[in-house]
């Protein structure tokens, strides 16, 4: 189990990958998207943020829009969208599914940076940032550029991974736990992120107004947590951690417990609603 080279997450450099490991994101990020916790997950949050009554939202680190997509597409919202992202290719693949869904209209795509955002001051009703923080060095910088632009009294939704806390089967319990750690380091930025929210809130002047926690777990067959192993096998070399050969092998191995009645795969997910005094 080595690595030529300290593993790094992908999903923070989108704008410096080929478009080979770009296109497994998408079909990561739509594979999750689509999955009924996810949904659950993410309407929980956006119903305590009250977002069917924001005229202007943004969508902080959209990848592929999923969650901007489901926002426009709920029957009582009548606003508009600013999506950001920092890769090219995936603001290009959220253009074609939002047209496709039919909600393109209604949502304004634009690369960006979240540590340094170029729009005004108090300028949204909302912002969300779904499955952003873990993958951003620079996690204050960020929160103060999203406490930045929305307006007061404006609610901001922060919806992540605890992925501290993320873990998969394997019979050896150390080689369990330094592969999952080897997985963290390819995906992940800040894995405890979630951890932190309250005090990084509280930093950047965003009032907590409640959270929600969750554990997603699959035992015995792999279910949820499928499309993340199926997209292992690329990631994982592309980040560093793992040679190809050995991440074929270990995901070959989980979906080899899967078919056994024997697999495990676990992580927390935590949202938190605040808002702006």
């Amino acid at each position: 189990m080595t690595t030529t080279v300290a593993p790094f997450d992908v999903y923070g450099k989108t704008d410096q990958l080929d478009t080979p490991i770009l296109e497994t994101m998408v079909t990561r990020l739509e594979a999750r998207g689509g999955q009924a916790e996810f949904q659950q997950m993410m309407g929980d949050f956006l119903e305590a943020m009250q977002i069917d009554q924001a005229q202007s939202v943004l969508d902080l680190g959209c990848g592929t829009g999923v969650a901007a997509r489901t926002i426009a597409a709920r029957p009582n919202f009548t606003g508009k969208i600013t999506a950001v992202d920092l890769s090219d290719h995936l603001m290009a693949s959220a253009r074609q599914l939002a047209a496709r869904e039919g909600v393109a209209d209604q949502i304004d795509f634009r690369v960006g940076d979240s540590r340094s955002l170029d729009l005004p001051d108090d300028s949204f009703d909302a912002v969300v940032a779904h499955t952003l923080v873990s993958h951003v060095d620079q996690l204050a910088v960020t929160l103060h550029e999203i406490a930045r632009v929305v307006r007061p009294g404006g609610f901001v939704g922060i919806f992540d991974g605890d992925y501290a806390s993320l873990t998969f089967s394997h019979p050896d319990a150390q080689q369990g736990q330094r592969y999952d750690e080897l997985i963290i380091s390819a995906v992940i930025t800040q894995p405890r992120a979630m951890r932190r929210m309250p005090h990084l809130l509280a930093a950047a002047g965003l009032d907590l107004i409640t959270h929600f926690a969750y554990v997603v777990t699959d035992v015995g067959r792999a279910d949820y947590w499928t499309p993340a192993l199926e997209s292992l096998c690329k990631i994982l070399p592309a980040a560093g951690a793992m040679s190809v050969t050995e991440a074929g092998a270990w995901v070959d191995a989980r979906f080899e417990e899967s078919t056994r009645n024997s697999f495990f795969g676990s992580s927390n997910y935590y949202g938190y609603v605040a808002r702006k005094a």
